[in-house]
């Protein structure tokens, strides 16, 4: 294999008294040296190695391992100079204050053993470099790895912009190749890269083995799992304690690793699947079991709950209908009662007003009595006084007793104003009730009128319908006779009730009109029946209502709700009587055109007979 030799440049820096850092040092004692004058040495001195080549301006290139590097010689050799006096040292040394003094001794001491450690014997302080002074390090550090066994932890920088997760792959290809990395990769691959011992070897691959191969040592299992594989003898080395082995054939042997892993992998997942679907199966017929008991057990005690509910709810009806009909009988008993005692309230009172007037009567009978009696007293008293005048004080009191008697004759003129006004308004309020009640009774009498003329067409028409029924009575009975009659001398003679129920077995149309027109004059009678009560009724509450709002009856009732109620029973009953007269018309209709068919019909089979 051919690696790249770094040997030219290694002496290009370090060669003695002609390396770039002797002539470095070297140039740096002159005093009237200067970079240019040590671009031009380095020039002639190094000319002749490859690795150095000159350029203009004081700059130079050095090839390295790694490439190509361009160095300007400007301030080198101030740079490298960089000393520190001895007089400075001595100026330290002669200060009174103790640290200053420690701090030169420092020095100075430091300064021996850079020149002790240096290359060249260096008589003054003053004279060491800094080209000497890395020299000397260098050399110190060579001595410890020389004397070390050192491990190397190369760092490579993803990029050259110094953030984070960018990745230069030319960068990065460039410092694998500046470090050797691929150099080494190429050693490790022409050898045995993979190593381990037998003892770990046969830990990793002992399973792969039969029980009684994997029991023995672990050379022997090495060995073993070697051969059962087929690893060719050329890629592997059996050491003592270790086995070397080429690249990629530990590869085969993780790859036959990883498929007995699976294969067993996959039987332990088919045996734990069949295991856990029988526990998952057990489990749940179990749960199904419990749930159908605990839902059993929940039915029935939801339908004994239910069943109790339904009791409870029955029993709670029965107590509530028993409470609405009490108090619905109680509602009526006190109506009842009310009404009754409206009614003896108001036979009471006129009672009373009777008495009342007959008790006045008498009272003013015995006032006029009285007065006349007075009056005669006077008339006697006067003619025994003969004409005298009474006393002045008798006067006075005369007086004031006509003063007093004319007050209170204003102050009942006043009463009586305010009385009238009041019989005004009781008179206006009355007139307009009037007016009202005329309007109303106006209504009722043009909306019974409506209804008269309703039930008289019906009646009409019931009549019609009664006399054609009986006009086809008439004509089917001299037919029935005539065939009678022919049965009679076809057959011989016949008893009247053989007769009569061969007539009524041929005319069954006449017995059902018969039965029909009865239920319908018995519709028509109830209906008129049923208007002429309900005009008494309502006649007989609006005139008692009037009464009452007139002040003839004395009730405590409102006499205008009570009619506005009188007038919404009313327009019910009315509604409701309107629609039960129709559909008596509807039925008659009906009735009387199914007499009419039966008549046609009956017609029709005796024009055909």
């Amino acid at each position: 294999m051919e690696f790249v030799d770094n040997t030219n440049c290694l002496s290009l820096f370090e060669k003695k008294h002609l390396g770039l850092l002797s002539l470095l040092d070297e140039e740096s004692t002159f005093p009237k040296a200067s970079d240019f004058s040590f671009a031009n040495k380095l020039k002639r001195q190094l000319s002749g190695n490859s690795c150095f080549k000159s350029e203009k301006e004081g700059t130079f290139k050095i090839c390295h391992y790694a490439g190509e590097v361009t160095y300007d010689t400007a301030g080198f050799l101030e740079k490298n100079r960089d000393p520190l006096h001895s007089e400075s040292i001595q100026l330290l040394s002669s200060c009174t204050c103790e640290l200053s003094k420690h701090f030169a001794s420092v020095m100075v001491a430091d300064s021996q053993n850079k020149s002790s450690l240096s290359w060249h014997s260096v008589k003054d302080t003053h004279k060491q470099s800094v080209v000497m002074e890395f020299k000397a390090q260098l050399f110190k550090l060579m001595q410890q790895l020389e004397s070390t066994t050192p491990h190397f932890i190369q760092c490579i920088q993803p990029n050259s912009k110094h953030h984070p997760r960018l990745f230069e792959h030319d960068l990065v290809l460039h410092q694998l190749k500046c470090c050797g990395v691929f150099e080494v990769v190429r050693i490790s691959r022409t050898c045995y890269p993979t190593r381990i011992t037998h003892q770990q070897f046969a830990e990793r691959y002992r399973f792969l083995l039969l029980r009684s191969i994997a029991s023995q040592d672990p050379l022997s299992v090495s060995i073993a799992v070697l051969q059962k594989f087929n690893i060719p003898p050329e890629m592997y080395q059996v050491g003592y304690t270790k086995l070397f082995f080429r690249t990629g054939q530990v590869a085969a042997l993780e790859n036959a690793k990883r498929q007995m892993l699976l294969g067993t992998l996959h039987i332990q997942t088919q045996f734990r699947g069949l295991h856990s679907r029988r526990g998952y199966q057990r489990l749940k017929k179990g749960a199904m079991n419990l749930q159908s008991f605990i839902r059993g057990e929940r039915t029935r005690i939801h339908f004994d709950n239910l069943v109790k509910r339904w009791r409870a709810a029955v029993l709670i009806q029965k107590h509530t209908r028993r409470r609405l009909a009490a108090n619905m009988f109680n509602d009526q008993l006190n109506h009842v009662i009310l009404l009754q005692s409206v009614t003896r309230g108001f036979l009471a009172r006129r009672k009373y007003k009777c008495l009342q007037n007959e008790k006045e009567s008498k009272a003013s009978h015995s006032i006029v009595q009285g007065n006349t009696r007075k009056n005669n007293s006077e008339s006697r008293i006067c003619h025994e006084m003969n004409g005298h005048y009474p006393h002045e004080p008798v006067i006075t009191e005369l007086q004031g007793r006509i003063t007093k008697a004319e007050a209170a004759l204003r102050g009942k003129e006043e009463e009586n104003v305010m009385l009238k006004q009041q019989l005004e308004q009781y008179e206006r309020k009355w007139s307009e009730y009037e007016a009202k009640m005329k309007c109303m009774e106006e209504a009722w009498k043009r909306q019974l009128s409506s209804l008269q003329l309703s039930l008289v067409v019906a009646k009409k028409s019931l009549a019609a319908d009664d006399a054609a029924t009986r006009a086809a009575r008439t004509d089917c009975t001299p037919t029935h006779a005539q065939y009678d009659s022919e049965d009679t001398l076809s057959t011989g003679t016949r008893t009247p009730e053989v007769i009569e129920s061969k007539h009524d077995n041929h005319n069954p149309e006449a017995k059902v009109s018969a039965g029909n027109s009865d239920r319908r004059v018995n519709a028509v009678n109830h209906l008129a029946k049923e208007f002429e009560d309900r005009r008494q009724v309502f006649e007989d509450d609006a005139g008692f209502l009037v009464a009452v709002r007139s002040g003839q009856i004395g009730s405590n009732m409102n006499p205008d709700e009570e009619l506005r109620k009188l007038k919404d029973r009313f327009a019910t009953w009315k509604k409701d009587y309107k629609s039960r007269l129709k559909e008596t018309k509807v039925n008659l209709s009906k009735v009387g055109t199914h007499d009419e068919k039966s008549r046609k019909r009956w017609w029709g089979k005796k024009s055909s007979k």
